[in-house]
């Protein structure tokens, strides 16, 4: 059967990322779904992020999206509430935990960013976007006053949860759900082999790598991350 307005959506951003990122696909999707972007900036964990996340899901099961950090908080929510899942679309993430590398750098990062938080937008660019992406000024001030919405403090406590992280492989071989797996061609965060990764442990996911963009996809490609993410709806059978 087709997904319609019954089904309920839940968006869940990134680092430093608000609803701002999603704007497009809600737009997009307000068809086949109700859409809600989650607001991930009131704990210091990722357990407690996912729990701050189900607390403002509208009641019964929804289908769930998450990029980046949103993943992240994804994984968890099928540990903490699965059966309130219905169907998962992994943009741009990893199951894997941070390295120790990973974790130095973003202590340095939280450093940075009490003594001038101004600067930590701009010093995430070149990671984040596809090059061609760099000179856009719409997709670079979007980003940007994103962050300063975000803050230093939660921006903090985001990255305190991110390097604390479990380990969600074991999880993606039980996951039982229509899954989509997206990731910009050209993202450098999270690159394809992460994306390639969970989609063949994944039992019923789907690969979707999207041209011309890093790892902001929903916002660098939008049309085509919304068009990856409708084929995704409409396969999900409504009771």
């Amino acid at each position: 059967m087709s997904a319609t307005r019954s089904i309920n959506l839940l968006l869940l951003p990134g680092l430093l990322n608000d609803a701002r990122l999603w704007q497009h696909q809600c737009t997009a999707l307000a068809s086949l779904a109700d859409v809600k972007v989650a607001d991930l900036t009131g704990a210091d964990s990722i357990q407690g992020l996912a729990a701050s996340v189900l607390a403002q899901a509208p009641p019964g099961p929804f289908a769930l999206a998450g990029l980046s950090m949103g993943g992240y908080v994804a994984f968890e929510i099928l540990r903490q509430a699965p059966h309130r899942v219905l169907a998962l679309a992994l943009l741009d993430t990893s199951a894997r935990p941070d390295t120790p590398e990973a974790r130095e750098s973003r202590r340095q990062a939280m450093a940075q960013a009490q003594q001038d938080f101004t600067q930590i937008a701009p010093a995430l660019m070149q990671k984040l976007l596809h090059p061609a992406h760099l000179q856009r000024p719409d997709i670079v001030d979007a980003i940007t006053q994103m962050a300063q919405r975000i803050g230093c403090d939660a921006y903090i406590r985001q990255q305190q949860a991110i390097m604390a992280r479990v380990d969600s492989r074991p999880l993606l071989k039980v996951i039982r759900r229509p899954t989509l797996v997206l990731c910009g061609r050209e993202d450098r965060i999270t690159p394809i082999e992460l994306h390639e990764e969970m989609a063949n442990a994944i039992p019923a996911a789907q690969l979707v790598v999207v041209e011309q963009s890093g790892h902001l996809s929903a916002l660098e490609q939008p049309q085509a991350v919304s068009d990856a993410m409708q084929t995704w709806l409409e396969s999900i059978e409504v009771n």
